[in-house]
């Protein structure tokens, strides 16, 4: 309760970050922040265009020409708000080592401030993509509103697992360096860019114990398959997730104090 009370009397602190970030991301730039919409749009037409007009790619049990774009959508996109997440919380008290140094202010608005500026950016993306599934005519209908706990369950895992790095990170250096590498064999070990079915009998159980794994899948049920997720089979996560948030939270307030002398 101490930490919420101090995260909102410090609230100026971090709006004021999230909107000074997102500026100078784009302060020299003619287009300014128009890119956040160029970006995700491209990505989206260039997807749509190789893949279901170009390759005629076909995606198992959806008979839509543009099944396999919106299923590389769906994977992407949710899996680019976990990775901005993880990664930048790995590094952010090394980052902001001087801001930490000079500034006394709650060291958990910077989690805060990461989670914040990746689901602004997010916001973005998704909205257009949601709005390229109106125009083809295969938006989810009601079953979208199951992507609001997805999503809120995905940062619970991502800013827990950032968190529990960040500050591994602080001590060991090497953290930070070997998971952005780890990041992407996590990436082509989670059914993003291919579906579950096509792996080997022999594999299709391991893909079980990726978190990631189960995640996507949610959201590709909503996206493609237009029905709710396997919610019993997301109940690993949410255990997962709280686990790493309390061990997170545990690290973050017996080592605080340490922090600053090893920055």
């Amino acid at each position: 309760m101490n930490v919420i009370r101090a995260l909102w009397a410090y609230r100026g602190f971090i709006l004021g970050s999230v909107k000074r970030e997102f500026q100078v991301k784009y302060r020299n730039s003619l287009l300014g922040a128009a890119w956040n919409i160029i970006n995700p749009l491209s990505m989206i037409v260039v997807y749509t265009v190789i893949f279901s007009e170009i390759m005629k790619a076909r995606l198992p049990g959806v008979e839509s020409m543009h099944g396999f774009s919106i299923y590389l959508c769906a994977g992407i996109l949710t899996w680019g708000l976990f990775a901005e997440i993880a990664n930048r919380s790995t590094t952010m008290f090394v980052d902001n080592a001087n801001l930490l140094k000079k500034l006394s202010f709650p060291r958990l608005c910077l989690p805060v401030v990461v989670v914040s500026n990746a689901l602004l950016n997010f916001a973005i993306v998704f909205a257009l993509f949601l709005v390229f599934l109106v125009l083809i005519g295969q938006f989810p209908g009601v079953v979208v509103v199951a992507l609001f706990p997805l999503i809120m369950l995905q940062v619970a895992f991502a800013i827990g697992l950032g968190i529990t790095l960040g500050m591994l990170n602080v001590f060991f250096r090497d953290v930070g360096q070997f998971f952005s590498i780890f990041l992407t064999f996590w990436f082509w070990f989670t059914p993003i860019v291919y579906p579950a079915s096509i792996l080997p009998a022999s594999v299709q159980p391991i893909i079980r114990f990726n978190p990631m794994a189960r995640l996507i899948a949610g959201y590709q049920d909503v996206l493609v398959y237009g029905r709710w997720p396997n919610w019993a089979s997301l109940w690993p996560v949410v255990v997962l997730s709280v686990l790493l948030c309390a061990y997170g939270l545990y690290l973050f307030r017996r080592r605080s104090g340490e922090m600053v002398d090893e920055l």
